[in-house]
């Protein structure tokens, strides 16, 4: 595998990491349980920003990826990276719990699947 493609999927095991830390953080919590643990909350933006961060690295670095699998949503996960953590006290912490509900498990398979090619690509199968 090209040097090139290596970072690609770093930043693509990046977010499926960072994805499964956050999955880990919330297993037992449902929402109240999670809008009352601060503890939890910050662990759980502070991986939605690695996740937005390594998105952001893939659609600058990456445009051709990015715009061949333009299912995945690269550019709002940054978006939402960038409310994070320029939001400071005005973080809507529902919103947070919504995307982890919504958009986290299918952000997951997405990127699992991309992994998963670039992988067969890299073995010739």
């Amino acid at each position: 595998m090209s040097r090139d493609r290596q970072r690609l999927l770093d930043y693509l095991v990046h977010i499926l990491e960072a994805i499964a830390r956050i999955e880990r953080y919330v297993d037992d919590l449902d929402e109240v349980g999670f809008l009352t643990d601060e503890l939890t909350q910050d662990a759980v933006i502070r991986n939605l920003e690695i996740i937005g961060e390594a998105s952001n690295n893939i659609d600058k670095y990456y445009p051709e990826f990015s715009a061949q699998h333009d299912h995945v949503p690269f550019a709002s996960a940054y978006e939402m990276r960038n409310a994070l953590a320029h939001g400071y006290f005005r973080v809507d912490l529902e919103v947070v719990w919504k995307t982890l509900e919504k958009d986290l498990p299918e952000l997951g398979l997405s990127v699992d699947k991309l992994i998963r090619q670039l992988m067969d690509e890299n073995s010739g199968l």
